[in-house]
This record gives C-alpha cells, structure tokens and sequence, in this order.
C-alpha cells in the first residue's frame, strides 16, 4: 500500500515540478492577436498539469482519565497526506489521495484493563484498531475516484468522502471513514437537491484496510445480542450493498425539508424526515429550530438466518424523535435539543460508517445501540472574531435503560451526564492554515453499574482530554 501511495504521489508531483522547470518548450507555444499565449484547455494534458494539490498535517494528542483502580491512558499521533485532483477534461475530473500516520508514544494499548479484562476504547482509534502495535505502517490510499460534472451536477465512482446523515466522515481521529461506490448529485431542479448511491466498499475510521459493504460491519465493538449473548454478526452477515437516497427541497421560504433512506440490502431500512426552519431578526441574527423523525425496520433476517448470528433481529424495528430549537447570530449560537428514541427496539447503525444524526449527539459518545433513550442537550457556541478564537460548551444528560436490559441496551452504557468544552484558534500569519483545538469531554455515571467496573471504565465516571493541530496547505 504504501509503494503504491509513493508511487502515485511522486509520478504526480514528479509531473508538476518537470513542468515548472523544463526550460525549453519543443512545441512552440501559440499566440492570439493580442500577443498573449493561448492555451489548449480541451486536452488531457492541460487537465493534469491545471490540476490543484492540497495537503494537511496533523498531530493528536489524546489521554482518558478513569476512576481510581481502572487503567488511564495517553496516546501521541502525527500524520501528513496530500491529494491532487485534476483540472475539468469534457466534464470529467480525477482525484487521488493517502495519508499516513505514526504512533509517536502511548499506552500499551493491547493490553486490557487488569481490574475489568475490557480494551483501549479511545486512543486506539488514531491507529490501526486491529493491530495496536502497528506505529510505522500505518497508511492508507483513500480517495481514488472519477467524476463526471454536467452543469451543477455530477457522479462519482471509486473511493471518495461522503457526508451524511447516516454514513459520514465522523473525523474525530486521525482520519475520517471512507466509502467506495457511486455517488450522483443532482442540481438542475430549482431549490431541488437530489443526491444517492450505491456503496460497496468501506474503510472505517481507525483502520488502514477496505472492506466489502457486509465485512465492514463489526470491525469495531459489537456488543451484545438482545438475549444477552455475545454479538457474532463479524463475517457472518450477507449483503450486496447499501443503497441511498436524500432528497433537499428550500422551496418555501426559511424553510428546507431533507428525507433520506438508506437500504442495507438484506439487513436493514432505515428512512429519516427532517424539516429546519430559521426565521431572520434584526442585526443579522435569527431564531431556528428542526424536527426529526426516523424509522427503521429489519429486511428478512437482518443479516444472517442464524439470529444469534444476525446484526438485527427478525422484524425488529425502531423509532426515533427529535426537536431542538435555538438563537444566533454572528458571534453567538444557543440551542435546546432533545432526542428520543422509543422502546420499539434498538436504534441500529453500524458505527463504522459515521455518528449518530441526533441533534443531542456529543463528540465521544453515541446513544447508537440503543432503545427507550430520552435525551436533552443544550449548547452555546461563542466566536472571539477578533483573535480568531472559536468555543463552545455544552451539557447533555442522556437517560439510557439498565444496563441489563439486553434487548434496548447493546453495549452496556449505563446513563450519563455529558459535559464538554471545545476551544479552537485559527493562526495568522506565517502560521496561517494551522488551526489548534482543546476538547475536554466528561461523563458523569447515573445508572446503576451492579458494582461492575466493566460498565465504568472508558464509558462513565470519566474524563476525556484532546489536543489537536491540524495544518492545512
């Protein structure tokens, strides 16, 4: 993998530093009547030699602090990629990328807590999550992709970024998830966005391997079944791929509609409705709020005809509400949000392809797994314009059911307080494009835990702390 990421980087810049230098043209070039070279913009060539690079850096410091007898751990991360994207050629543009990361100091993150016998949760995900003691070789060719635009349209196909609701880049390590397939963007109906695809393939945040679409699912924790039993869905589930639809309309005024549907062929259905709606006030601010809601429903098996091998059960289905509403306007946002999700059965999504879409989600925790969850969150974000500096603080309880209650609680998480404090300053000058962020997340337990610490450790009682610098070019 990373002779082909060489390779590719160095054919591609080897091209443009040639270019810059070669000091004698053999075509001579063309001149118009006004004495300016023309240049011949419809040939590949051009196409190459007119595309853009970009790059960024990133350092990542991450350290969890657990309750007295359960292990704390600390990691150190850098990394660096670039990505070259061509010039339009007849409407068609490709784009190449890959990244690679190092292990610079951290915890023995293969080794379970002594007290509990449970793994790393956090600070393994800036590496190789199925190889903790992979610290050099971690490397990745991400995006590799064609895209064909037609006016404000286009379609993608191979490996690329996606953005949604549901499967989305969930960057909160050292890099994002990855999706392979087709991807279309429709835009030629007035205040009318169409978008979709199929999926194939992923490669999920915090790992350096590509996946068939039903292989990805169960590369991270996948607790346990809704009889109790250890979840087995790793490898065993079948599916030809994830089918998408989203559907945007800002027809009415301060007003958008978003309905999305997302099909895992022989797995699971699961259709959203959002509706925002924003209302300007004087000096430039303005009040918002949105409603959601989502269903899911399980396709055949869910997976596998074997339930205890299965991602979701038999006819099993779930419903989930939210609401949030709120006030902004340059320097300042405030919002309420609360999310519920009904005891129909879990909410089930696979973790590997993105974060939850609920309003009240949090960085470092999910309600993903879970039914009969009653959420509230409020949020007040502040900009310091004039030294670049960006905050926001925010405070969530999120009222799960008891830990064992198998059947609406997947991974053992019991309830919780969430309180985190987000800081970001924006360089200037000669450091401009790098940017510094402190992120400090706790969790306060309010569930019962049965005198278990394997429900305490990395989920409650605890602190989570983050340093980042990213650079980007």
């Amino acid at each position: 993998m990373k002779k082909i990421i060489t390779a590719a980087v160095m054919l591609l810049t080897g091209n443009t530093i040639y270019a810059q230098h070669q000091e004698v043209n053999e075509k001579p070039a063309t001149w118009n009547s006004k004495n300016e070279v023309v240049t011949d913009s419809t040939s590949l060539l051009h196409a190459f030699k007119a595309g853009k690079f970009n790059g960024s850096f990133r350092y990542f410091l991450l350290a969890t602090d657990n309750v007295t007898g359960l292990t704390d751990y600390y990691a150190n991360a850098v990394g660096g990629g670039l990505r070259y994207e061509t010039a339009k050629f007849y409407g068609f543009q490709f784009a190449l990328s890959g990244y690679y990361i190092f292990n610079i100091g951290s915890s023995d993150l293969g080794v379970p807590d002594s007290a509990t016998g449970q793994y790393n949760r956090y600070e393994i995900g800036l590496f190789d999550i199925q190889d903790p003691y992979n610290k050099k070789d971690i490397n990745r060719l991400e995006e590799l992709y064609l895209k064909y635009n037609y006016k404000n349209s286009s379609l993608s196909f191979g490996r690329q970024l996606l953005n949604t609701p549901f499967i989305n880049l969930q960057d909160g390590r050292m890099r994002p998830s990855e999706v392979e397939g087709a991807y279309f963007e429709i835009n030629e109906i007035k205040k009318t966005k169409i978008e979709g695809g199929w999926l194939y393939g992923f490669s999920p945040r915090s790992t350096t391997k590509w996946f068939r679409g039903a292989s990805s699912i169960g590369v991270y924790s996948s607790g346990v079944n809704t009889d109790g039993t250890k979840s087995q869905y790793a490898n065993n589930l079948t599916s030809n791929g994830v089918f998408m639809l989203g559907i945007h309309n800002e027809a009415i005024k301060n007003f958008k509609l978003h309905a999305w549907d997302v099909f895992i062929e022989n797995i699971l259905n699961t259709a959203m409705l959002q509706a925002d709606w924003q209302l300007p006030l004087k000096k430039e601010s303005s009040i918002f709020s949105s409603a959601q809601v989502i269903r899911q429903d399980a396709i055949k098996y869910g997976g596998n005809k074997n339930q205890s091998k299965t991602y979701v059960d038999k006819e099993a289905k779930a419903m989930a509400f939210g609401v949030r509403a709120g006030w902004k306007n340059k320097k300042i946002e405030t919002s309420i949000n609360y999310n519920r999700i009904t005891a129909d059965g879990r909410y089930l999504m696979p973790r590997e392809w993105g974060r939850d879409p609920f309003f009240t989600f949090l960085p470092r925790e999910r309600n993903e797994g879970f039914g009969d969850v009653n959420a509230i969150m409020a949020k007040v974000n502040y900009n310091f314009d004039k030294v670049r500096i960006k905050t926001s603080l925010a405070g969530g309880y999120y009222n799960l059911p008891d830990v064992k209650n198998y059947a609406l609680n997947k991974y053992g998480l019991p309830s919780y307080t969430q309180i985190n404090a987000d800081v970001r300053y924006s360089f200037a000058g000669v450091l401009k494009g790098l940017e510094a962020q402190i992120l400090v997340a706790g969790k306060i337990n309010d569930g019962n835990i049965y005198n278990n610490d394997k429900y305490v450790i990395n989920k409650v009682d605890m602190v989570n702390y983050n340093f980042v610098l990213n650079y980007n070019f």
